[in-house]
Formats: structure tokens, sequence, C-alpha cells
């Protein structure tokens, strides 16, 4: 089949990448090999930061990309107790610490519960939202920090699978529009010690597993023997 007509990678995106760069590295192989520009396009924006599954879409199969990204996603990472920054993750230095010697399992168990209670969520102010026509994350960048209104979002399960303080490790599985930079942040509130997130894996996106996937140059070269 031409690859005009569609197809669906699985890639388990690197850390450090961008979802642009993937996208962008498939894009241009593709007319390297073929001279034509096959429409391409991610289901869902990873930070750099991130690792994990990356759905991306050729030719007709970008049609469904606004559906993929609408459904549920699953990631498991780590969230730093004590320490805060303005990403919420360790893209940016830190800007606050505290001690967590008083934190206890049974408070971090009794913060998951709140966080799973969570319907409403801040967008980090270090994001792609636009508003007004100017983008969250350049404005921060620039020392001109946007307000950002809260937005609604489902989280249907937040799991601790490990603590060896000062670091939780999670698994959550929400719906589209939730960030989990966030959650950590607000995680860290509801501790009143502060956190941010160290670590984080998208491991599932609808029905699609990063089992399934496979490194950009691996997926990269499958999809090139096929043209």
């Amino acid at each position: 089949m031409p690859i005009e007509e569609g197809s669906i990678l699985l890639i388990d995106k690197p850390q450090h990448w961008t979802s642009f760069d993937v996208v962008n590295k498939i894009r241009i192989a593709i007319k390297k090999k073929t001279g034509k520009n096959i429409k391409t396009g991610h289901a869902g924006t990873l930070d750099p930061l991130a690792t994990g599954l990356l759905i991306v879409c050729l030719g007709k199969a970008t049609k469904q990309v606004e559906q993929l990204q609408s459904c549920d996603k699953i990631y498991t990472g780590k969230i730093l107790l004590g320490k805060t920054t303005p990403s919420y993750d360790l893209e940016t230095p830190f800007d606050s610490c505290k001690p967590v010697d008083d934190i206890t399992q049974e408070m971090i168990k009794q913060a998951a519960a709140e966080i799973e209670k969570q319907t409403l969520q801040y967008p980090p102010v270090y994001s792609a939202i636009k508003k007004n026509g100017r983008i969250a994350y350049k404005e921060a960048r620039s020392g001109r920090e946007m307000k950002l209104e809260e937005r609604p979002i489902k989280i249907h399960y937040f799991h601790i699978t490990n603590i060896e303080m000062p670091y939780v490790s999670f698994e959550i599985k929400c719906s589209k529009g939730t960030y989990i930079r966030s959650v950590a942040h607000d995680f860290g509130k509801i501790l009143g010690c502060g956190a941010c997130l160290a670590e984080l894996r998208r491991i599932g996106v609808g029905k699609f597993s990063v089992e399934d996937a496979f490194p950009p140059e691996q997926a990269l070269e499958k999809i090139l023997k096929e043209l």
C-alpha cells in the first residue's frame, strides 16, 4: 500500500528528543527516499525530558490524530519531594527546598487519594498553551508569566508503586489534557513540602502500548523498507 494511504508508527521516544524532532526526522527521511512530501504528525506531545509512546501518523492516517489525542493516557514516573522548579520538572533550576523528614508513607498515600479526586487542574506556565496569541512557555522564559485558567481533567487512578525518599514512584491513567508535571506539583502542595517531576514515561495511549513501539531509528528503518 502506498504510504500516502496512511500508516501509524509507534515510537518509543528517547529522552531529550522533542516530539517535533521525531516527526521531522521521519518526514525528512521519507522525502529523501521517495522525493515526496508525506503529511506527518504526532498524536500527543511528550516533553523533551519524557520518554515513551509517541504515535506518529503518516499520509491519510493523519486524519486520526485528533481521535488518538482524545484517548486516555497511562504514564509511569518519579516525583522528587521537597524541591520545586518553575517548570514543575527538572528542565529549570530548583527555586525552593524544604525538608521531607516528617513525610510518612501514610501521608503520601493520602495525598495520592486526593490527586485521584481532582477534576480541575492548572497547567504549568512552562507549557505550549496559547492565550491571546501568546505561547505560555515563551512568555515564561522571557520573564512574562501568563495566568492560566484551570482546565477539566479526569484521573482514573494514581497508584504509588514505590517510595525511596525523597523519590516517589507512580503509575497514572488520565484523560487528555492532564499535565503530569502539574500532578507532581499539586502532590507536593498537598504534602506541604513541594515537589517536581523527576522522571516520566508514557506507556499507553488508548489501545496502543509502548511494548509495541520502536526507537525512532528502528521504526524509520522498518517504514523505509516498505517504500
